[in-house]
């Protein structure tokens, strides 16, 4: 679970602003210990404010990210151009979600889990600096065939695909995530990620490196050798 410090709370009426679905409904998904699809109960609240019950963001966050909305598992996609680029907004509608910051919700909330944009493009000025993420039809009809809660891939199996990272490699060299997921010793790139988002890899929220100009990769977050291995020699100790 995310610590105190950064944990950011929210009540059921901005969970389901942010869902596209009532109150009401986030209340019953709770009461009922509703399960997505990887069989995981909806998270406990952690707080109140006066009557409302609070739940922790980011645990909501996964939670979704991992059930297959009803509204999105009869949805189909209207016929675009498999290499037209959209932005986050109308990636979101493009896939069928009711708000159009969904997209945008995942890339902050939940890294890893969403796919990588196809271009970044730097935009505004030296002082006010700002990111335009951009995805290619294609990629979006990719990931909705894949996503958890839609079920393998033919031939993938997302638990076995880590690489064999050496530990004992150059600590300067700059390692993404799948590399860092396996040199932490996770089984797969989703509980990196889901940690990650969690904060419970404190020594990985501060980025050595963004990719840029690299196509899809462009915006991941690249971490040394170096760091990874501190991160895991701190977590070993925790356990």
């Amino acid at each position: 679970m995310a610590t105190g410090s950064a944990r950011r709370l929210a009540d059921a009426a901005e969970i389901s602003a942010e869902q596209g679905l009532t109150p009401a409904r986030i209340t019953s998904l709770y009461t009922s210990h509703a399960q997505n699809a990887a069989g995981e109960t909806f998270p406990e609240p952690v707080d109140k404010r006066g009557r409302a019950r609070l739940w922790d963001h980011a645990e909501v966050t996964e939670w979704f990210a991992h059930r297959a909305p009803a509204r999105l598992q009869g949805h189909t996609p209207p016929s675009r151009d498999p290499e037209e680029l959209l932005n986050a907004a109308d990636a979101s509608r493009f896939l069928g979600y009711k708000n159009p910051n969904q997209v945008t919700t995942f890339m902050r909330d939940h890294p890893g889990y969403f796919a990588d944009p196809d271009v970044v493009e730097e935009l505004g000025t030296d002082e006010n600096p700002y990111r335009r993420q951009l995805w290619r039809v294609q990629t979006l009809l990719d990931w909705m065939a894949t996503r958890p809660g839609r079920g393998r891939r033919a031939g993938v199996d997302r638990e076995s695909s880590l690489p064999d990272v050496p530990v004992d490699g150059d600590p300067d060299e700059l390692l993404g995530a799948t590399q860092a997921a396996a040199l932490l010793g996770y089984k797969s790139i989703g509980s990196f990620s889901s940690s990650l988002s969690q904060g419970n890899l404190p020594l990985l929220k501060t980025t050595d490196a963004v990719a840029e100009n690299a196509g899809r990769q462009n915006g991941r977050r690249r971490w040394t050798r170096r760091r990874i291995l501190e991160q895991a020699s701190q977590r070993k100790s925790r356990r």
